[in-house]
């Protein structure tokens, strides 16, 4: 019976999942243990017939999870009772040399190196269709002038799209640096006991590129009996970066569907309920999800980096946390991609909306233009800060627009006539660099992610 919603279906995908399970932790196991018997019969290290038999019988689905089970009851060592398990089904003539010269957590990194190596290929790839689809949402909504907020405040204007560019750039940032990760947590190890190399003595390095070669990835340079945990809690650090960017995406999301605002709404299909009591309730229940599963993410991050501190060549103190936080993450941030690309796929964007909420302040977006037009025209800054300071207040408490109160000013139609204040007051001649900056964005996005579409 299922007790985390994950066991139960609610988050993450069945091709990510899949990585974790049981069954296939116990194929990856067990290919690496192929592996290693066929590199050390290469190398001289077995006999050849041995390997052969070693690894022929790995991966011929004779090692069942079941058995595997039942000896672990036993010898509460799952890794113990999977090489067990495997020297009952090899011939006589192999069962000395399986497992030979490893110690468990030669298995067990390599192992998680071999999940990671999966499940980043399939995050990867959502995370450039969502770079893709914000790069498509930036293009589409280049033109159109916005509202922009600072503290919560209209501030000055912006181009929509851009909104989406910033997300597109920081998506391609973090795809950049999942790239430099791997380099350093796609690692396999084949040292044995304390990292020495053990039984094999100098071949064991040999082996390890071998090995590491074959299951595509890299040999650790050194390690003691662990793979260092800096690795794990690096790989870990991105996924919560790339969970925090996602956040944002949400939170700007959130923000814009509120009722106050409502320049975008989260897709909603037929038959979907908002509320229980209220029937008109449009709630932005993905953009809301992404935020809650952040927040567990990110508490995550700080087991893995406890974990890095074990006692000499090593404890089991990291061991337990990491069969949650190592499929946790990866799980939680597949579920965060897969919202998000729905949420943006399908987000409707009020284009009356923003227009209307430009004009909300009675103009007064349009000040940092009318301050510069004065500044050009020679006042000096802070007298002409002060004035346009002075007449938008006055203009707000009064309830009158801002443009209508500046023509009524005589120290501004000193310097400025109406038709000059008249030509600050249009949205579209104040997006400045944004097409030139989000055509940029979007060129960069097409280059890294053109192997992918977004159907």
């Amino acid at each position: 019976m299922p007790i985390l919603p994950i066991d139960a279906g609610r988050y993450g995908s069945r091709e990510v999942k899949s990585i974790f399970e049981e069954e296939q932790v116990l194929r990856y196991a067990l290919e690496f243990e192929a592996c290693v018997a066929e590199a050390q019969a290469m190398l001289g290290i077995i006999p050849k017939d041995a390997g052969a038999e070693i690894a022929r019988k790995a991966r011929s689905g004779m090692v069942r999870l079941e058995r595997v089970k039942e000896l672990e009851a036993v010898r509460e060592h799952d890794v113990a009772a999977m090489v067990e398990a495997l020297v009952e089904v090899c011939d006589e003539v192999a069962k000395p040399w399986v497992h030979y010269g490893l110690t468990s957590y030669d298995v067990v990194d390599s192992r998680i190196a071999m999940q990671l190596r999966d499940a980043l290929a399939v995050i990867e790839r959502k995370m450039k269709r969502l770079a893709l689809l914000l790069a498509e949402k930036a293009l589409a909504y280049k033109d159109t002038p916005a509202v922009g907020r600072t503290h919560g405040q209209h501030a000055s204007i912006i181009s929509f799209g851009l909104k989406f560019a910033v997300w597109a750039s920081d998506m391609l940032v973090h795809i950049k640096g999942m790239e430099e990760v791997k380099s350093r947590a796609l690692v396999c190890k084949t040292l044995g006991v304390v990292g020495t190399g053990s039984l094999m003595g100098d071949k064991a390095v040999d082996v390890q590129s071998i090995v590491a070669e074959r299951l595509s990835l890299k040999p650790v340079d050194a390690a003691t009996q662990v793979v260092s945990r800096e690795r794990l809690a690096e790989f870990i650090a991105r996924l919560t970066l790339i969970a925090c960017t996602l956040e944002k995406i949400a939170v700007e999301v959130r923000n814009l569907q509120r009722t106050e605002i409502g320049e975008v709404m989260e897709p909603f299909k037929e038959g979907q309920m908002g509320s229980s009591a209220v029937p008109v309730k449009r709630n932005p229940i993905k953009s809301e999800r992404i935020s809650s599963i952040a927040k567990m993410l990110r508490s995550m991050l700080i087991v893995a980096l406890e974990n890095i501190a074990l006692w000499h060549e090593r404890d089991l103190s990291n061991s337990a946390n990491e069969r949650f936080i190592i499929p946790m993450s990866i799980i939680l941030l597949d579920e965060m991609l897969e919202s998000m690309i729905s949420v943006i796929s399908g987000l409707v964007v009020k284009v009356d909306r923003i227009k209307s909420n430009l004009n909300s302040s009675k103009g007064q977006i349009f000040a940092e233009f009318v301050l510069d037009a004065l500044i050009r025209k020679g006042m000096d800054r802070i007298r002409a800060y002060s004035i346009v300071q002075s007449i938008a207040f006055s203009a707000e408490m009064r309830g009158v627009e801002f443009r209508d109160a500046l023509k009524d000013d005589a120290r501004v139609t000193a310097l400025l006539s109406e038709e000059e204040i008249d030509s600050l007051f249009d949205a579209g001649k104040h997006l400045a660099s944004s097409s030139r900056i989000i055509e940029g964005v979007a060129s960069n996005v097409y280059a890294v992610c053109k192997d992918m579409t977004t159907s």
